[in-house]
């Protein structure tokens, strides 16, 4: 199986940037391993609709994102089966140029989404050219890491901790970190 593990946001947004800023964590401190399933780990930006043609080459994907929720403080973390999302949970307000929420239905229509899961925080502060986290999404990171490496675990993949750089570290870089990968594949 092929998997996929895609952070989304915008960067220079704060806390609407966690997706993107969660897997450069992700992929700064572990290495995964599986005897057959290969995991890549992609910076998807704010392209949305620009990533379906890479989207639909998986099997199945984790989406790393904010999501709202009505009622709900700052920096609660969400972890859901795409088919099976809460009522309660939704993508809009975001900075995203074409909301993921709707590339992912687009994908529907066609019968090329790959089986998603969605694991999401709920945001502080969406404001434009603030480069950063919030204390509250800094304060979620540990349980987003703790609930992808469980189900990492759950599709047979083993992990090892190889650096132990704080996600503040990374963030500077971010939007570099983007560009690179994408020069590189």
């Amino acid at each position: 199986m092929k998997i996929l593990l895609l952070g989304i946001g915008n960067v220079l947004f704060a806390d609407e940037g966690i997706g993107v800023h969660f897997i450069n964590y992700i992929s700064e401190n572990y290495r995964f391993t599986h005897p057959q399933d290969t995991l890549d780990i992609t910076d998807g930006g704010t392209l949305a609709q620009g990533l379906i043609p890479m989207l639909c080459q998986y099997d199945y994907m984790i989406v790393v994102d904010t999501v709202n929720a009505a009622g709900v403080k700052p920096g609660e973390v969400y972890f859901f089966d795409f088919d099976k999302a809460p009522a309660e949970i939704d993508w809009q307000g975001s900075a995203h140029e074409v909301e993921m929420l709707q590339t992912l239905h687009m994908m529907d229509m066609v019968g090329d989404r790959p089986k998603t899961f969605i694991l999401g925080v709920t945001p502080t502060i969406l404001e434009p050219m603030v480069l950063g986290i919030t204390p509250q999404i800094e304060a979620a990171v540990p349980l987003m890491e703790k609930t992808l490496l469980q189900h990492m675990e759950q599709l047979g993949f083993g992990f090892k901790r190889v650096n132990d750089v704080s996600i503040n570290t990374l963030i500077p870089s971010s939007y570099k970190r983007g560009v690179l990968q994408h020069e590189n594949d």
